[in-house]
């Protein structure tokens, strides 16, 4: 089989072997794929950068028996931002762990990877409010994927006036008569209603142009959180996650420092235990190994 050359980015990564990488790549037209990158964790090599959790970019692959290879990649954009800012990271985790429970290969997943680029870049570029930008994340996924919710009248009696509730048990809106029968309903102002309506219908590249109150944000992470849980069968957390995961993206971050500490710490130990021999002292590291 021929090569295919692609655009994507990677939404998730785990060491294989000695030098090699496993990464989880969302593409426009394949889909989510695993790829296999050999030699990826060579301090040289040509895949290093292009591997990366949340690098977005363009893709040269080939398809074995089980899995796809990569041959050759060249970064568009890496989201530096997020990966230094320990909050951003903590959701920007968590969209990337639904994105790996919605999406499947061989799917058209244009609208989907859209979404994501869209969503990730106002995460690291801006100081939009995160649980906003995450509440209005749930909503357009969960309408892509064709649970779109109700929203031009009442669910139950039609009724365009009045709207002031949403049903979880109904899928969308209800007026106020219909919502206060419904235990299922969540009771929103005029703020959250419009912001429902707008995060549901607005074009691709305005998605997050807009700004509501504090209050209709906290109705928002309420609605987003309980809809998208009951449609997926499913309960989603950010916090307490991807300690590990993040902990380990912000080492690798840091690696040439990290060595250039390491060599200086060497330095100061050869130096300091020359001196307390010299002097015939106690080693104050004691019996203790320490592989530097």
């Amino acid at each position: 089989m021929g090569t295919i050359k692609t655009k994507g980015i990677v939404i998730a990564e785990h060491n294989m072997g000695d030098y090699d990488k496993m990464i989880t790549l969302l593409t426009p037209g394949l889909g989510k794929i695993s790829c296999a990158a050999k030699g990826a964790r060579r301090p040289k090599s040509s895949l290093l950068a292009g591997t990366q959790y949340l690098c977005f970019g363009e893709y040269v692959l080939y398809k074995g028996s089980n899995t796809y290879n990569i041959n050759s990649c060249s970064t568009i954009e890496v989201f530096y931002n997020v990966r230094i800012d320990l909050d951003k990271l903590n959701y920007v985790a968590e969209i990337t762990r639904l994105i790996q429970d919605t999406t499947t290969e061989n799917q058209n997943s244009y609208n989907i990877l859209q979404l994501l680029l869209n969503t990730i870049y106002v995460i690291s570029e801006t100081d939009k409010n995160l649980d906003l930008v995450m509440s209005i994340f749930k909503l357009r996924l969960i309408s892509i994927l064709g649970f779109k919710p109700h929203i031009e009248k009442c669910t139950n009696c039609g009724e365009k006036e009045n709207i002031n509730y949403f049903s979880l048990r109904d899928n969308g809106l209800k007026c106020e008569a219909c919502g206060k029968q419904d235990k299922s309903a969540v009771e929103i102002n005029e703020g959250t209603l419009n912001a429902i309506k707008y995060a549901i219908l607005a074009p691709a590249k305005k998605l997050y142009s807009f700004k509501v109150s504090e209050e209709s944000i906290r109705e928002l992470k309420i609605i987003s959180k309980l809809y998208l849980n009951d449609k997926l069968d499913k309960e989603y957390k950010i916090w307490h996650m991807y300690q590990f995961d993040i902990c380990h993206i912000l080492l690798y971050n840091t690696k040439q420092w990290l060595s250039w500490k390491i060599d200086k710490i060497r330095d100061l130990s050869f130096m300091y235990k020359k001196l307390v021999f010299r002097n015939n002292k106690r080693n104050w590291f004691g019996n203790k190994k320490w592989d530097l």
